[in-house]
């Protein structure tokens, strides 16, 4: 199924399709993708100040964590929210956030469906990479979006795949180790996830109409 364009509609209807869409990234990994005894499960953001609705949007919404058996955090798949570059402070902190999961050996698989703003004007990874190290890097005009899977190994590495609205989403790895990986199933829970959608919340997000805000009605 095509990407849709979610950046021309409000907040709240990405944060609804975010928080089915990794429950059924998760539910799709422990039927069967991930080896024996290890878990997907969903956490909750941290708690902290935020200062619009978008941010505190962002915050309420879920990542994946990967677990090994024996409980450890191997591996996080985290789905950017408009929030996350709501202002300079929420950019800071969602990359200060994957940086440190990295350096803790965690293995890290972002999606970002919205396009870059004047805060990461290359993308999400752009903004991540540039910890590690200053390399160029552009996105395709025409493909604006980013998927990005890292190994949290010596040295650090990263898989890009720039995509764009109306694309059809690749699978991605979400690695268990810096040698093996399981594919995390985009495409399939994101058609999944929108067919689960209402009719009218389909129809707003694919004429790209905004829905007003509380305060305004």
């Amino acid at each position: 199924m095509p990407v849709h364009d979610w950046s021309r509609v409000n907040a709240n209807l990405f944060h609804d399709f975010h928080q089915t869409w990794t429950v059924n990234i998760a539910n799709s990994l422990n039927k069967g993708l991930l080896p024996k005894r290890y878990s997907a499960l969903l956490e909750r953001h941290g708690a902290g100040v935020a200062p619009d609705a978008h941010e505190m949007l962002a915050q309420l919404g879920n990542r994946i964590t990967i677990r090994h058996p024996l409980g450890r955090v191997i591996c996080v798949i985290e789905i950017v929210s408009p929030g996350n570059k709501g202002s300079r402070a929420a950019l800071r902190s969602f990359v200060e956030k994957a940086v440190d999961l990295l350096r803790q050996g965690v293995h890290l698989l972002i999606v970002d469906l919205f396009p870059p703003s004047v805060r990461d004007p290359q993308g999400i990874h752009k903004a991540i990479w540039d910890e590690f190290e200053d390399k160029p890097f552009e996105l395709p005009p025409d493909k604006p979006l980013t998927l990005a899977a890292y190994v949290a190994d010596v040295p650090k590495t990263a898989y890009v795949e720039p995509v764009g609205v109306g694309d059809v989403l690749p699978d991605m790895p979400a690695y268990l180790d810096p040698d093996s990986y399981v594919p995390a199933p985009l495409e399939a829970t994101y058609q999944a996830t929108w067919e689960s959608c209402p009719e009218v919340m389909r129809e707003v997000v694919e004429r790209g109409e905004p829905l007003p805000d509380e305060s305004e009605e």
